[in-house]
């Protein structure tokens, strides 16, 4: 989670001379059709559930008219549920915010300042991004022979299952794609019918930066917090405003005295429980005093991933002493 204020991520290409990506461009056209990709396994037999055509809420259509062999995700939450629906093996670069899983083969490629030449290095035949400013990577990519898949941010909990059944399909594993999504829903709906209920609803400040920008429940990790029936104390008259986003001031969250704050900039920002209480003022809360301020996992409790059922646990759990 970057410590600037969350936005959409708009993509900017970087500027480079037009003769050099017109060369390169035909250089890696040339490869595609003078030669086998050399280190991707010949498929035994062509895969029925192809040509498919797929697109996430919000993104273009794509047809894929072949199972994908050699795939680039630019996007951590997709570079997750690749591998999670099983296609792993045919990833072949991710970019530098994908941590997860480990052996995912991280790149200094970049979802933000998206480089078309980087990309057709590794020689791809599917990207998988955000984001897709005016369709200029899908057009460039197109001209060597790359399908571009944009899966934007979801912003709730049935966009995220929708985009696991959509990578399914994209890459041939599309029963895979229906059971992660079934399965993940399953989990979370388990988790939140086995958490206590207290007597009255909890309040929570979800801590995305120091200088307390947060969540409201009109994201997508605000709609997980709503799912245990927390109260959002910066959702206000309209939990849309600043895109969901909005920069709340000390004095409004030490006077909504919240029961819960989780801090989602420990990795980022160094930021404790020890150093929340030390805040002027914070020391009133009731969080702090009920010693009721929880670190997170960033990476986990942003992604859009099946490890939203590890940020589920964590608010459960959170949840449970709480309510006594």
């Amino acid at each position: 989670m970057p410590v600037s204020v969350p936005r959409r991520r708009m993509f900017r290409q970087r500027p480079h001379a037009a003769a050099a990506l017109a060369a390169l461009l035909l250089g890696v056209t040339g490869l595609a059709g003078c030669a086998d990709r050399e280190d991707s396994a010949p498929q035994e037999a062509a895969d029925s559930s192809f040509p498919v055509t797929v697109q996430a809420e919000g993104a273009p259509a794509v047809t894929i008219e072949q199972r994908p062999e050699r795939i680039v995700s630019l996007s951590p939450s997709a570079t997750e549920t690749l591998y999670a629906v099983g296609a792993g093996e045919q990833v072949v670069a991710v970019d530098d915010q994908s941590t997860h899983p480990e052996e995912a083969p991280r790149t200094d490629l970049s979802g933000l300042n998206v480089d078309p030449e980087a990309i057709l290095t590794h020689n791809p035949d599917l990207v998988v991004v955000y984001a897709d400013a005016d369709n200029k990577l899908t057009e460039t990519l197109g001209k060597a022979g790359t399908r571009t898949l944009v899966l934007p941010d979801a912003t709730s909990l049935d966009d995220a299952y929708a985009q696991f059944e959509l990578v399914g399909k994209a890459t041939g594993h599309a029963a895979e794609g229906t059971e992660l999504a079934a399965r993940t829903k399953e989990d979370l709906e388990k988790i939140v019918a086995d958490t206590p209920k207290p007597e009255q609803p909890l309040t929570y400040f979800h801590e995305l930066d120091p200088t307390y920008y947060t969540v409201t429940s009109a994201t997508f990790i605000g709609g997980v917090y709503e799912k245990f029936g927390l109260v959002n104390i910066a959702d206000g008259d309209d939990p849309t405003a600043s895109s969901g986003y909005p920069q709340l001031s000390a004095e409004t969250i030490v006077e909504a005295n919240p029961d819960l704050v989780f801090l989602a900039d420990a990795q980022c920002c160094g930021q404790t429980p020890e150093t929340v209480a030390e805040r002027p003022g914070w020391d009133t809360l009731s969080a702090v005093r009920k010693d009721r301020v929880i670190v997170l996992d960033a990476d986990v409790a942003s992604r859009w991933s099946p490890r939203v059922v590890d940020f589920a646990r964590t608010v459960s759990a959170a949840i449970a002493p709480a309510s006594n």
